[in-house]
């Protein structure tokens, strides 16, 4: 998979009042964590910032960091907070990582063809739109797809179904369901007018009201 380039500058303060000035100056206040080494506060270019999260595989590409133009060092996006209102990216967290120790990541799972229960009537549900997969950092999948086209009403494709990439272990729960078609709603048959509706038996005798 090829690496994404990002550029950051560090940055000295921190706290609220802080962030407000650098969001401001149309930046994005972040923090880059490290396992062997002081976490890095840094500042990015909102755009660049709304480009790498937007980009193909923005979750799960390996980043090639440089911090105030050193030298590039990998990392992945370990979180990012968005504005409710203004629907814009406040804060990135980035995570330096080494590129031959497995991690763990969220992958979109992506549903292809139009299954067999669609076209008959029926309605496409997807309950899990990603999964939580283990892997080399350059082996992280962009997206985990799978065809459900012979889909039929009433049936299920779960995690079990999903293949994932060599060298990929896909961990969520194998049974967890991933996508169904609900069967279309028929009609109800309508009572005959004029004909009562038969009482409720309990216990082989009429119930009567209290």
């Amino acid at each position: 998979m090829a690496h994404v380039q990002f550029a950051v500058a560090s940055r000295a303060e921190t706290g609220s009042a802080a962030a407000r000035r650098i969001r401001r100056q149309g930046l994005v206040p972040g923090i880059v964590y490290q396992s062997d080494a002081p976490n890095i506060a840094i500042t990015a270019n909102a755009r660049e910032v709304r480009r790498l999260l937007h980009g193909e595989g923005a979750r799960t590409s390996v980043i090639d960091l440089k911090v105030d133009g050193g030298a590039p060092r990998p990392v992945l996006v370990k979180d990012w907070r968005v504005d409710p209102v203004r629907d814009e990216v406040i804060h990135i967290d980035l995570q330096q990582g080494d590129l031959s120790v497995e991690v763990e990541a969220a992958v979109p799972v992506s549903l292809t063809g139009t299954p067999v229960g669609v076209r008959e009537g029926g309605v496409l549900d997807q309950q899990l739109r990603e999964v939580t997969v283990r892997a080399l950092p350059d082996h992280l999948p962009d997206v985990i797809e799978i065809d459900v086209s012979e889909l039929d009403a009433g049936t299920t494709v779960t995690v079990a179904d999903l293949t994932a990439p060599e060298g990929v272990v896909i961990l969520d729960d194998p049974e967890a369901g991933v996508a169904s078609v609900i069967a279309p709603t028929g009609e109800l048959p309508e009572e005959e007018e004029g004909e009562p509706s038969e009482p409720e038996l309990v216990g082989g005798r009429e119930s009567e009201e209290e």
